[in-house]
C-alpha cells in the first residue's frame, strides 16, 4: 500500500484548481455585501442597473460550476482515502475534519457575526454573552451560513461509506485506466441534471433554503451528480484521462450558451423589465431554460478548466502551496473575515462596483493570511 501510494503523482492542478475556486468563493460573497443578489448576513448596498448587470453575470456563472466542482473534487478524492482507512477510519476522520469545524461554527462563528452586524448597524449594547443566550434562546434552525457545503459533505460522506460497507464491492486499485466519457454522453448528463434540475424546482424554487438544515436543495441535483461523477473519474483516472480537445470543447459551449443564449433567454423571458420569478422554479419555460443552461455552462466549465490547470498548472512554488493548503480553511473562516471587514469599512461611501473592487483583493488576502497562520496551531491543522 505505501508502495502504490507512492507511485501516485501528486495532483498539483487540482490543488491549484481549489484554490481557484475558494477565491471566487470569497469574491462572490464580497459581491453579494456590496449589491449582488444572495444569502449573505451583512449586505450593504442596493445595485443601480449596470451593478445588477454586472452582478447577475457574474454570480448566474459562477453559481453554474464552482460549487458543484468542489463536490467532484471531493468525490474524487474519496475512494482512495477509504481504499486506504477502511470504512470506520475513513468515516471517524471525515467526521472529525468536517463535523467539529460545522458545530464550531454553529455555536461561535454564526452568533459571533450575527452580534457585530447588532452593534455596528443596529447599536446593541449588550455583551456577547448577553447576546448568545438571547440568540440562542429564539433558535429556529441552523446557522450553517455558507457552511452549508461542510454539512452537505458529510451527509454525502456518510452516504457513500454506508454504501460501500453495504455493498462491499470488489477490492479495486486505487486507480485504473479507463476510457473517458463520450462527447454525447456528457451532453447527455448534462442534459439530464437539467431536467432533474426543473423538475425539483417546480417544488423547490431559487431561494427556497431548508430552514432548519440551511441546506440550498435547490442546487442539489447537480451536487449530487458531480459528486457521484467524481468518485467514477478516480476508478476510471478520468481527470487524467479527459483528452485536451475535450476541454477545449467544454470551454467552447460554456462561452456560447453564456454569451448567445443567456442573453436571448434573459429577453424573452423579461428578465430585462424586471421580470425574473419565472427563472426561479415552477412550470415556466424560463425556469425549464435556465436549468438546463446552468447544467451545461457547468459541466462546459469544469471540463475547460481541468483540462487548461492539467496542461498550465500542475506545479507548486511555496506560496501557491500555502495557498492551497488553506483552501478548507480559508473557506471554514472566510464569513466572519468578509462581514468584519466590511463593518469595519462601512462608513466609507463608494459606488457599490468600485468598493467591491478595491476591498475584494484586500478580502482575499486577509482570509488566507488569517488562515495561514491559524493553520500553525497543532490542533487546528490536524483538523483543517
Amino acid at each position: 500500500m505505501t508502495n502504490e501510494k507512492a507511485k501516485r503523482p501528486r495532483l498539483f492542478f487540482i490543488d491549484n484548481l481549489r484554490t481557484l475556486l475558494i477565491i471566487l468563493v470569497v469574491l462572490w460573497h464580497t459581491a453579494v455585501t456590496y449589491g449582488a443578489p444572495g444569502f449573505w448576513p451583512y449586505q450593504e448596498s442596493r445595485p443601480d442597473d449596470l451593478t445588477a448587470l454586472v452582478y447577475t453575470l457574474f454570480g448566474v456563472v459562477n453559481m453554474a460550476y464552482v460549487m458543484g466542482f468542489f463536490f467532484t473534487i471531493t468525490g474524487y478524492f474519496s475512494p482512495g482515502s477509504h481504499d486506504r482507512k477502511g470504512c470506520g477510519p475513513f468515516l471517524k476522520e471525515r467526521l472529525l475534519r468536517l463535523g467539529i469545524p460545522l458545530l464550531f461554527y454553529i455555536l461561535v462563528f454564526d452568533p459571533l457575526i450575527l452580534y457585530g452586524i447588532s452593534v455596528r448597524v443596529y447599536g446593541y449594547q449588550g455583551s456577547f454573552w448577553a447576546y448568545l443566550g438571547r440568540h440562542f434562546k429564539d433558535y429556529h434552525g441552523l446557522g450553517v451560513g455558507p457552511l452549508w457545503f461542510v454539512e452537505a459533505l458529510l451527509i454525502f460522506i456518510i452516504i457513500y461509506g454506508l454504501w460501500r460497507l453495504l455493498t462491499k464491492p470488489m477490492a479495486a486499485p486505487s486507480q485504473r485506466d479507463g476510457k473517458p466519457p463520450s462527447n454525447l454522453a456528457i451532453a447527455m448528463f448534462a442534459l439530464v441534471l437539467g431536467v432533474v434540475t426543473f423538475i425539483v424546482r417546480i417544488w423547490l424554487p431559487i431561494g427556497s433554503i431548508l430552514e432548519l438544515l440551511g441546506l440550498p436543495l435547490f442546487f442539489f441535483p447537480q451536487y449530487i451528480g458531480l459528486f457521484v461523477v467524481g468518485i467514477i473519474a478516480y476508478r476510471r483516472n478520468w481527470f487524467l484521462g479527459i483528452p485536451d480537445a475535450m476541454g477545449k470543447l467544454g470551454l467552447g459551449i460554456a462561452i456560447f450558451f453564456i454569451v448567445v443564449l443567456l442573453p436571448i433567454v434573459f429577453v424573452l423571458g423579461g428578465a430585462l423589465e424586471g421580470n425574473t420569478e419565472p427563472y426561479a422554479g415552477g412550470v415556466h419555460w424560463q425556469s425549464f431554460a435556465y436549468a438546463v443552461w446552468e447544467q451545461f455552462v457547468g459541466v462546459g466549465m469544469i471540463l475547460a478548466l481541468l483540462v487548461w490547470f492539467r496542461r498550465r498548472f500542475n506545479h507548486q512554488g511555496p506560496l501557491a502551496k500555502a495557498m492551497s493548503d488553506s483552501t478548507y480553511t480559508v473557506y471554514f473562516i472566510h464569513a466572519p473575515v468578509l462581514v468584519y471587514l466590511a463593518l469595519a469599512l462601512r462608513g466609507i461611501k463608494l459606488y457599490p462596483l468600485l468598493k467591491f473592487a478595491l476591498v475584494s483583493p484586500v478580502a482575499v488576502a486577509l482570509c488566507f493570511l488569517i488562515a495561514y497562520f491559524l493553520r500553525k496551531l497543532p490542533l487546528v491543522r490536524s483538523i483543517l
